[in-house]
């Protein structure tokens, strides 16, 4: 999504190589290129204007330390910039109240509330057994209650049941009512949206507010909506006490001007980040780590996170096992890593994580390595068991047969072989010990790399 703002930093890091010294000219021509680079990802203005006087402030007159270039030190004060400007830190959801915690979810119509709300459950289930209750008081979108219904099931908590013909403020008492009798921890409550903001809209949701009494009330936000997500921000932080916004569909092809806007605009932490469709598809917002990823640096942290809780521990183990023998490695484990990358988001998430990959990388290129991957794993399900444990046994015929049953050409199947068996050296030179062996022997193989 940061892809044009890293390629443009990357760009006054280079312009400032080789000189000894920050000057106030160098500096001058470096924050010229990061202000239309911010602009271009749909910053608002007063941020841009805000963050490039703090980012001079600090810079100016800056000695170059002995391990660093011009370019390493402006990027650092950068990088520290934007995290501030995101909110420094992770902020966690509160329960702090008598059970049931409310979180009650704001935004306009089609910004994922109602996804978010199944997303919720998986987060809050990850920090602890809790009892959860979900309840859609949007009684104006068709089909919003039973596509809550189907959310919540999917998350496994518990639903209350309301109907198009009830009052939003009869359903909210009604769900609080029966959370309480029953001993849920939590109840998240969905919300109407509208396409745009209305007296109406911001009426009801102050009167839910007032009857619930929310210990979190998030404002929900579609990042692709750029400029627009500013203005939708400052209504509803002045109608409602906020107590933190969910950026939805990071992960896509927004330019991201809203994650650099919203903290800034509404005071309130940014405390997730909508990165898929699926229920699995949200991070915990790390503003150092996301300036870290705008800025090209990568976000191991996260993804090592992301890691322990997708990856199967015992299929990891067995793969590890396999590399230290050096032996037994087949199609089916090839099969099995590629099922663990898509766990983890796919290529464009892996990619995007990992330090200085995300600039070298196009949406093309990343486009093309995911539909790769989709058709070997379609080439190796046409395979019997035995022929995906012995590779050796695949000869003409099979071949043919295996291609026709994937629709792909016989070509596309010896491509795979072969990628395979570079696959399998490689795990031998990883097993030895050889890792810069194998990131040599990886060069080529995916497209862009």
């Amino acid at each position: 999504m940061f892809d044009n703002l890293t390629q443009r930093l990357g760009k006054v890091v280079k312009n400032l190589r080789g000189q000894g010294r920050l000057t106030e000219e160098n500096i001058q021509d470096a924050l010229r290129e990061v202000r239309v680079a911010l602009l271009e990802a749909d910053v608002a203005l007063p941020v841009v204007k805000d963050f490039i006087a703090k980012v001079r402030e600090k810079a100016l007159g800056t000695e170059v330390l002995q391990s660093l270039t011009p370019g390493q030190m402006l990027i650092g004060v950068v990088h520290k910039e934007l995290a501030a400007l995101m909110g420094e830190h992770a902020v966690p959801l509160s329960f702090a109240s008598q059970p049931p915690a409310v979180i009650l979810m704001a935004g306009l119509q089609g910004a994922g509330k109602t996804t978010t709300c199944g997303k919720l459950v998986r987060v809050i289930r990850q920090q602890g057994k809790k009892k959860i209750l979900t309840v859609s008081c949007d009684v104006y979108r068709p089909a919003a209650i039973e596509q809550l219904k189907t959310v919540t099931a999917q998350a496994e908590a518990d639903f209350f049941p309301s109907e198009p013909n009830q009052k939003p403020e009869d359903i909210a008492r009604a769900a609080l009512d029966y959370a309480k009798r029953h001993f849920h921890d939590v109840l998240i409550v969905d919300t109407a949206g509208r396409l745009h903001i209305d007296e109406a809209m911001m009426a009801e949701i102050k009167a839910l507010h007032a009857a619930l009494q929310p210990v979190e009330t998030l404002f929900v936000v579609d990042a692709m909506q750029g400029q627009d997500a500013v203005n939708t921000a400052r209504a509803f932080n002045d109608a409602l006490p906020l107590t933190g916004v969910v950026l939805t569909k990071l992960d896509g092809d927004a330019r991201g001007g809203a994650a650099l806007s919203v903290r800034h605009i509404t005071g309130k932490p940014i405390k997730f980040a909508g990165v898929g469709e699926k229920l699995g598809g949200i991070e915990v917002f790390h503003p150092e780590r996301m300036a870290s990823r705008i800025l090209g640096m990568g976000d191991v942290l996260s993804l090592i996170e992301e890691a322990q809780q997708a990856v199967d521990h015992q299929e990891a183990l067995k793969t590890v096992q396999k590399l230290k023998s050096g032996k037994g490695f087949d199609l089916e484990d090839f099969k099995s890593q590629i099922q663990q990358m898509k766990k983890l988001g796919g290529l464009s998430s892996l990619v995007d994580k990992l330090p200085g990959a995300g600039g070298k990388m196009g949406a093309d290129d990343l486009a093309q390595g995911e539909k790769q991957m989709r058709r070997v794993e379609g080439i190796i399900n046409s395979m019997t068991p035995e022929e995906r444990r012995k590779p050796e046994l695949l000869k003409a015929s099979r071949k043919r047969r295996i291609a026709t049953g994937a629709g792909v050409s016989v070509q596309e199947v010896n491509r795979l072989l072969t990628q395979f068996e570079q696959a399998r050296k490689m795990m031998k030179s990883l097993g030895k010990g050889g890792l810069s062996k194998m990131m040599r022997g990886m060069k080529g193989m995916l497209p862009g790399m």
